[in-house]
């Protein structure tokens, strides 16, 4: 994704007075109807995000969204396994490498939204097979009971400081928003050498890793379990802040990770229609809004972040492409296994 994509998509402080409208096709509505429900697998959380889309849809066109959250690549699997039986079972599934896994695995119907065309190229497959419906970025936060604001680390140098030896947590599940995808930053970063020296050095840190989602993780921070939560989004940090949580997000130097979450129609979905009307909604104006509403970055231009940290130009990041992150994710598993 190029530089000034991505600033486009950070974009500044923006409040909608309503809805969009948006309007499917009458034949996949009546369809979708009749089917009745759809079966999502997806990586978002369930409060605020899926619930909401969940109640939206529901009220709009009579259809039942059935959410299942795991990971990434727990999604990849279950969804392999369904489909190598054949029983799928997931009609749509998300997550930042699925959609690339289930693709090559031939699980993927190829299918794109007519409203597709409203989103970046970037944020649509080449080949048809998904689209994205939010970008995410990971970063740090620190816990302001534990941490003096202002004291905090702000790059990756300062998290070398042996005052925050065994303070760190982060995510050790095989994914982009754990230990894994800050490797692969510091890799593309740094390059091979001087990446794989500086995790080295980083690795004397003593970081904990929990198996469990980033959302998770950073509440491992707020509950003071340790002092400065690794690889989270800073939206939950924001959300806890608001909320009274002793919680502050980190713009760390001299990058954080983005990449975007990936959503599709799995082939042999149960549900095709509702499916479709599904992907349709989600990446719709009024979709996003909620997205956007439940402090999610949504991929729709018109759309932009809530949080003013996310202003264009503001904040330096190393984007990892679907593809790139799919075919390098095992090897920044190993060098977690080897390192922490």
């Amino acid at each position: 994704m190029s530089p000034h994509v991505f600033a486009r998509l950070i974009g500044a402080f923006a409040f909608a007075v309503a809805a969009p409208v948006f309007a499917a096709d009458p034949a996949l509505i009546e369809a979708a109807k009749k089917e009745g429900e759809v079966v999502w697998y997806t990586t978002q959380i369930l409060d605020p995000l899926v619930l909401r889309l969940q109640d939206a849809f529901r009220k709009k066109y009579s259809v039942e969204i059935k959410p299942v959250r795991a990971n990434s690549s727990d999604i990849a699997l279950r969804v392999h396994n369904e489909g190598a039986a054949g029983k799928m079972q997931a009609d749509v599934y998300d997550g930042t490498t699925t959609a690339e896994v289930l693709k090559r695995e031939k699980h993927a119907l190829k299918w794109l939204p007519g409203n597709a065309k409203e989103l970046p190229s970037d944020y649509v497959d080449s080949e048809g097979y998904w689209v994205a419906t939010n970008y995410y970025i990971n970063t740090a936060a620190f816990n302001t009971d534990m941490v003096k604001p202002g004291t905090e680390p702000k790059s990756w140098n300062d998290m070398l400081d042996p005052r925050f030896r065994g303070q760190f947590v982060w995510g050790n599940a095989p994914s982009i928003s754990a230990g894994a995808g800050f490797i692969g930053t510091v890799l593309k970063e740094l390059g091979e050498d001087k990446g794989m020296e500086y995790l080295r050095r980083f690795s004397t840190q003593k970081i904990a890793g929990v198996g469990a989602s980033a959302r998770v993780v950073i509440d491992q921070a707020i509950a003071g379990e340790y002092a400065i939560a690794l690889q989270i989004f800073p939206e939950h940090a924001a959300g806890g802040a608001q909320k009274g949580a002793p919680i502050r997000w980190i713009p760390m130097a001299p990058a954080m990770t983005a990449n975007v979450s990936t959503t599709g129609v799995t082939l042999g979905a149960p549900h095709p229609n509702a499916a479709k009307l599904l992907l349709e909604y989600l990446i719709s104006e009024a979709g996003q809004v909620i997205y956007r509403d439940a402090q999610y970055a949504p991929a729709h231009p018109k759309i932009l972040s809530l949080d003013p940290e996310f202003r264009a130009g503001r904040r330096r990041v190393v984007f990892l492409t679907p593809l790139e992150a799919m075919n390098a994710l095992p090897k920044w598993v190993k060098v977690f296994k080897d390192l922490f």
